[in-house]
């Protein structure tokens, strides 16, 4: 479709963004890389490569006050480390001098539902270090 994040995982992260007080229109949605691996597999180091300087420069305009790394590949893409996702998640890093928030993928979320809830935790300290809270829960 052209776009970053459809299908299952988007509309969670879709329904992520919401629940942060966000619509999708309101956020910058990029990708470590820019078309979709063949059968849906992460992406090789040179693929990496050959299109992170793409998202850099997104990043280089766009100047955010925060940036959300969505899964492992997010996070050894901007920050060239190894670490676990399990690891690193939760924990405030540091991308270009601009604050990064590491927390699990809308897929991996899919596949294990009981991680949300610590997904909810990575993004409630987003809200709180832009200065906003969760909006109230909708009944």
């Amino acid at each position: 479709q052209g776009l970053a994040f459809v299908g299952r995982a988007g509309q969670l992260l879709t329904k992520m963004i919401q629940a942060m007080g966000f619509t999708r229109e309101e956020v910058f949605i990029g990708n470590i890389i820019k078309c979709r691996p063949p059968e849906n597999r992460t992406p090789l180091p040179d693929e990496v490569e050959t299109c992170l300087p793409y998202l850099k420069a997104q990043l280089a305009l766009l100047k955010p006050k925060v940036i959300v790394a969505l899964g492992a590949t997010a996070v050894r893409g901007l920050l060239n480390i190894e670490t676990g996702i399990t690891k690193l998640r939760g924990k405030w890093l540091s991308y270009q001098g601009i604050d990064l928030m590491p927390t699990f993928h809308p897929a991996y979320l899919l596949r294990n539902p009981p991680a949300k809830k610590e997904a909810w935790e990575d993004l409630k300290q987003v809200l709180e270090r832009i200065g906003r809270t969760p909006p109230p829960v909708k009944k």
